[in-house]
Order: C-alpha cells, then sequence, then structure tokens
C-alpha cells in the first residue's frame, strides 16, 4: 500500500520531513536573494552608498520604482549564525536579518527621525553582514510559513515598529527614491511581497532537523 506516492514502510521522520518539505515548497527560505515589494506603493526595497545628511548619517534605506536595479537585493538570514538553516522554510513570527547583498550591511532601526516624514529611520548598518542586535526583525504572516505569494510584514523586534513606506520623496541626489521608514501601527503601508531572487530550495535533511 502506499500513501500519496510514498511507501508506509518508509520511516516516519523522513516521511514527516518529505510531506513536510512539500508543503513549504513555495516559502521563502533562509539563504534566499530576493527583492521585497511593498504591496501599496509599488517599489522595492533598495539601498546604496549613499549616507543620511541627518539623524544617524548612516547609509540610507529607500524605496525604488525601477525592477531591475541590483542594490535592491537583500539576503535572508537568521538572527545569529546557524539559527535559520540554509534552505530551511522561514516560519511565520520567526526572527531574521535582512542584509543587503551589495554592501554587506544589514537592514536597521533605531530612535532617530526619518528625515522626511519623522517616523522612525531606518538605515543599513554593519559590516561584512555583522552589525548588532538591531538588525533582527519578525515576519508576520498568517500561515504556517512566509509564502512567495503572501504580502507580509517586518516587525523590528528591539523598537516594535514596522517596516513601511508612505511615499515621500527624497531629492538630490536620489531624486524620485521614497523614503523608507518604521511605523508604530499595522497598516497598509507595511506590507511587502517576495518578488525577484534566487530561492534556495528546502531539503529533506533541513526538514528533518526543523532548526528554525
Amino acid at each position: 500500500m502506499r500513501c500519496f506516492g510514498l511507501p508506509l514502510s518508509l520511516p516516519l521522520v523522513l516521511l514527516a520531513a518529505l510531506l513536510g518539505g512539500e508543503a513549504a515548497a513555495e516559502a521563502v527560505t533562509c539563504g534566499s536573494v530576493l527583492k521585497l515589494l511593498n504591496t501599496r506603493h509599488s517599489v522595492r526595497l533598495h539601498s546604496h552608498e549613499v549616507k543620511y545628511g541627518s539623524g544617524s548619517g548612516q547609509q540610507s534605506v529607500t524605496g525604488v520604482d525601477t525592477p531591475d536595479d541590483a542594490n535592491s537585493y537583500w539576503r535572508i538570514r537568521g538572527k545569529s549564525d546557524g539559527s535559520c538553516q540554509r534552505g530551511a522554510a522561514v516560519k511565520c513570527g520567526q526572527a531574521i536579518r535582512l542584509t543587503h547583498v551589495n554592501t554587506g550591511k544589514n537592514l536597521h532601526t533605531h530612535h532617530f527621525a526619518s528625515p522626511l516624514s519623522n517616523n522612525q529611520e531606518v538605515s543599513a548598518f554593519g559590516d561584512d553582514g555583522e552589525g548588532d542586535d538591531l538588525d533582527i526583525w519578525t515576519v508576520q504572516c498568517s500561515g504556517t510559513y512566509w509564502e512567495r505569494d503572501d504580502a507580509v510584514r517586518f516587525k523590528h523586534m528591539g523598537t516594535e515598529v514596522f517596516l513601511s513606506i508612505t511615499g515621500e520623496q527624497y531629492g538630490h541626489p536620489i531624486r524620485g527614491q521614497r523614503e523608507v521608514h518604521g511605523m508604530s501601527t499595522p497598516n497598509h503601508h507595511n506590507y511587502w511581497k517576495a518578488m525577484e531572487g534566487v530561492f534556495i530550495k528546502p531539503s529533506v535533511e533541513s526538514a528533518k532537523h526543523d532548526e528554525l
């Protein structure tokens, strides 16, 4: 006899791993590199070697209209090394870091005012993917895993704000780019969706250990 095309004699641990891996096949996974679209304003989360002229003076984070800008790629990592096994599906409620691929800095926020809206400044911070505890965000979604097609929120662990865009635009030298900031309330300005990227496939080994 067979169950879902699998022999019943298959060890239960391996069977659970295979079925769990199948359920998470369309989930965003640890180690993946992707772009994130703000669904309200249709701009992608972006950073570059341009620092804020006020506030922290750290590397700025913005939203851009163009879908093909290489500075909009972010890597999904755990809150600490080893806490997000490569290829494992990211769970709703999981703590992660988002590391900007081209500069190696982490998505970060802190108690500085953002330059345009006077919300909380969001910056890119650290070196080679190592910053501090203010780089940690939790993924807020409705199911078990962060599915690629879902609109999700990112809530900052340290200050409890939501990663948001409300539409304010910068002038020179980053004319037309949108301000990214933290807001204290969940609303339609802080939904994000996974877009273009390289998604690391879940493995049986990661599903067996479930080290999220």
